[in-house]
């Protein structure tokens, strides 16, 4: 895959016919080009990946073997470090602050899948008579990752480095929008000695997306995005039975008792809602906040986030950066709109700050918090995906608890409370597919990763995402001396 650059930090390449610019969200500017993949590239790369699972060494290399080329591709990551951070923040506009906090882990999720291939065992099964039963896995062939714009490296890291361990081939779509940390990612991983044809790459918009999911031999789609193109995917892998693991949207809410202090329980929580400037399926943009304190509460909130830094990404400085695009920015406003046309009140933000030149022509919203809300407003259940957090009160337990589940997405949820034992309690009762207490958005390779209801299907991380790259064979051996004659004098009697 080719890269034209306008910038020495990103990717270099040639140029070629049909190619689309890639922006940077800070100031609107064209930093580089990328191909807009056809149809045919995409055949092109799922044969490539095809051709290496079905010839080449990877499916084939000792457990040993390949735990040691990942472990070697984890350092080669690592040493990578500082120019995947700037190239990344200048792609998406996450502040480098952020950007170093969450890809210094990257190489964390190849060294923990390099760990289960070596750890890896086969069962072997009980059963009665002389048989000895056992299981082996197998890699399911070229798997699909297509990759979302707010986090590019870390949530194809999930994916990638269970696909890989596993012994399968991959082609890799990443959002249209943000593509060069992939791009580099290809470039590192080549280097540390991942043979040609394992890992490919397409770039584009969604027809690129939907010619991946709908190739019969895609043997596994991971889909991080909306709502509707993890549905679209479903649909399409399901008509050939191929596998999909889908992380989607969510409206994630944030319960806070009034056993804890408002203001600590406001500044740690800020983070859930303005991390990565509200660009994140589990962001807790919906507070649900007991009467007792919401006041209290609201008020803490709205002075953390008028205080919060916005400015230059790359500045170590800043603490929230740009949205992603023009249109991305401008559906948040526009929500933000409806949420006051619907009642709630702007207690801090509300609209796009003002900055200097070039900043200026960046896509940035202020930091907002909307109060007098209710659950039902469309602000409250509606993703609106931007650093907009909603607070809705609620009576006791049992309402937080009702309030929390009211929605279509069950994703992730956050719960503040001093209380152990009601801590463990709602935790079980709200439906997501994580919880965090006193704390938000912590995850670790080992942790499974994903939702429930229209938030999506499967899991990333964990053992779980390593083993459904694989798929199961039973192996039944006869270990009895005689021969087995069933229609014989001597049958054995028993079937099942």
């Amino acid at each position: 895959m080719t890269l034209t650059s306008t910038s020495p930090e990103t990717v270099p390449g040639s140029a070629r016919a049909h190619e689309r610019p890639v922006l940077d969200p800070a100031t609107g500017a064209v930093i580089a080009t990328v191909p807009d993949s056809t149809l045919a590239e995409v055949d092109e790369a799922v044969r490539t990946a095809r051709a290496a699972f079905d010839g080449g060494p990877w499916p084939t290399l000792t457990r040993s073997a390949r735990a040691r080329l990942l472990l070697r591709a984890a350092d080669a990551i690592e040493d990578a470090a500082e120019r995947l951070f700037r190239l990344e923040t200048r792609n998406n506009g996450r502040p480098i602050t952020e950007t170093r906090a969450q890809l210094s882990r990257v190489p964390e999720w190849f060294r923990y899948n390099a760990g289960l291939l070596a750890a890896q065992r086969d069962a072997v099964l009980p059963g009665d008579g002389p048989y000895l039963t056992y299981q082996r896995r197998a890699p399911l062939g070229v798997c699909g990752i297509i990759t979302p714009f707010n986090h590019p490296l870390l949530i194809l890291a999930r994916s990638l480095s269970a696909a890989l361990a596993t012994g399968n081939t991959v082609v890799v779509k990443p959002s249209e929008t943000t593509p060069l940390s992939t791009l580099a990612l290809l470039e590192i991983l080549r280097e540390a000695g991942v043979p040609d044809g394992v890992v490919n790459v397409v770039t584009g918009g969604r027809d690129v997306g939907e010619a991946l999911t709908h190739h019969p031999d895609i043997a596994k789609i991971t889909l991080t995005g909306g709502t509707e193109a993890g549905r679209a995917a479903a649909v399409a892998t399901a008509a050939r039975f191929a596998r999909v693991t889908a992380e989607l949207g969510g409206k994630t809410p944030v319960v806070v008792f009034d056993d804890v202090d408002p203001r600590a329980a406001a500044e740690g929580a800020a983070f859930a809602a303005f991390v990565a400037a509200g660009q994140s399926c589990v962001a807790g943009s919906r507070f649900l906040v007991q009467r007792g304190i919401h006041d209290a509460f609201v008020e803490a909130l709205a002075a953390r986030a008028t205080a919060i830094r916005i400015g230059d990404p790359s500045d170590p400085a800043t603490q929230l950066g740009p949205l992603v695009n023009a249109v991305a920015r401008d559906r948040v406003l526009r929500m933000i709109g409806v949420g006051v046309a619907e009642g709630a009140r702007v207690a801090a933000g509300g609209g796009a700050p003002e900055l200097p030149a070039p900043l200026c022509d960046g896509f940035y919203v202020q930091p907002t918090v909307l109060t007098d809300a209710t659950n039902d407003m469309r602000a409250a259940q509606e993703e609106i995906f931007g650093p907009v957090a909603v607070v809705v009160p609620f009576d006791d337990e049992d309402d937080a608890v009702a309030k929390a589940n009211d929605n279509r997405f069950g994703l992730g949820a956050g719960l503040w409370t001093r209380d152990v034992a009601r801590a463990h309690r709602v935790a079980d009762r709200i439906t997501a597919g994580m919880v965090w207490v006193n704390d938000h958005h912590r995850l670790e390779p080992s942790l499974p990763w994903g939702g429930v209801k229209e938030s999506g299907t499967g899991r990333d991380a964990g053992t779980e995402s390593f083993d459904d790259f694989t798929w199961v064979k039973t192996v039944v051996v006869r270990t009895a001396a005689d021969d087995a004659d069933w229609y014989g004098s001597a049958a054995p009697g028993r079937l099942n």
